[in-house]
């Protein structure tokens, strides 16, 4: 005999079931499986096996079976990536896998190929935390123990895939390192060779950013948009709207550099700094020195 219990559990079931007015909004109306946060972790750390041979993967890729072990890494890597750039290209649209399937396999080859390019600039990155960190013993432990280089990792692979028009799995990833670093880089951003981030907890860096070489961040730092613009519908406008950060820029902790304002080559910008105005190159930006007062009987007030 059922009771009223199961009852009102049996109504809840019934009115989950119902297509809301907002879940319409956002559902998926091809059928086909969603990219999977899984596959896409693997994906990563398939490339970090491949780009830091013998670090990641407990196989130690040296002498003549380097290029087996670097050869099997890749061909999973291509059968996990295949799958998820097909699902991202057919994510909220009306095309199925196989209809994408050939362009999927396409793009993977790309990225494939983009891999020397990711792993030059990730070697660089590295050896600009080894040069700018004194805490550094060698270049293994900042690949080992730094969390910029998980950053860096996601954010490079995201960002190819960005620019090679795949949809959705960018982000993914970039939100995969941000939920286990603090570090959040969209992957729009451009950012260039030997970038280097120490501690990095709660950095920011906006979809618009363009960040040259040679570039040092602290913890903190914000590089974000001051306001945003709106069409004649009401919408937001995806404009240029972050910071352009030229070589040799370092910006200390917990600074915010909002708008489209350009910061020249070989400056230094402390910390606690807000920051809204563009400055010429080689600029101290400091915080302004605080003041004391001694007020009688509330004069001043």
């Amino acid at each position: 005999m059922q009771t009223a219990r199961s009852r009102r559990l049996q109504a809840a079931v019934t009115n989950l079931s119902a297509i809301s007015e907002g879940e319409e909004s956002v559902a998926v109306h091809s059928g086909a499986p969603l990219p999977s946060v899984e596959a896409l972790k693997r994906i990563v750390a398939l490339v970090k096996d491949v780009v830091f041979p013998g670090f990641f993967d407990k196989r130690q890729a040296v002498g003549d079976i380097r290029t087996c072990y670097i050869g099997m890494s890749v061909e999973q890597l291509g059968s996990l990536l295949q799958t998820q750039i097909a699902r991202g290209l057919v994510f909220g649209a009306a095309d199925d896998e196989e209809s994408v399937a050939e362009r999927a396999a396409e793009l993977t080859v790309d990225f494939i190929e983009r891999l020397t390019t990711i792993k030059r600039l990730l070697y660089t990155d590295v050896d600009a935390m080894v040069h700018n960190d004194p805490a550094v013993r060698s270049n293994g432990e900042v690949i080992f123990c730094y969390p910029m280089v998980q950053a860096m990792v996601h954010y490079r692979v995201a960002h190819e895939l960005l620019t090679m028009g795949v949809p959705v799995i960018p982000r993914i990833i970039s939100e995969l390192a941000h939920s286990q670093t603090g570090i959040d880089i969209h992957p729009g951003a451009q950012i260039g060779d030997h970038f280097c981030i120490d501690h990095g907890t709660g950095i920011v860096i906006g979809e618009t950013c363009i960040i040259g070489s040679h570039v040092m961040l602290y913890q903190g730092v914000t590089l974000g948009a001051k306001s945003f613009s709106r069409g004649d519908d009401g919408m937001l406008l995806n404009v240029p709207r972050h910071p352009i950060i030229e070589d040799h820029v370092t910006i200390y902790s917990n600074t915010s550099v909002l708008g489209r304002i350009t910061i020249g080559h070989d400056t230094i910008v402390g910390g606690n700094v807000w920051l809204t105005h563009s400055v010429p190159p080689h600029s101290l930006i400091m915080q302004s020195r605080a003041t004391s007062s001694t007020f009688t009987d509330g004069a001043g007030i």
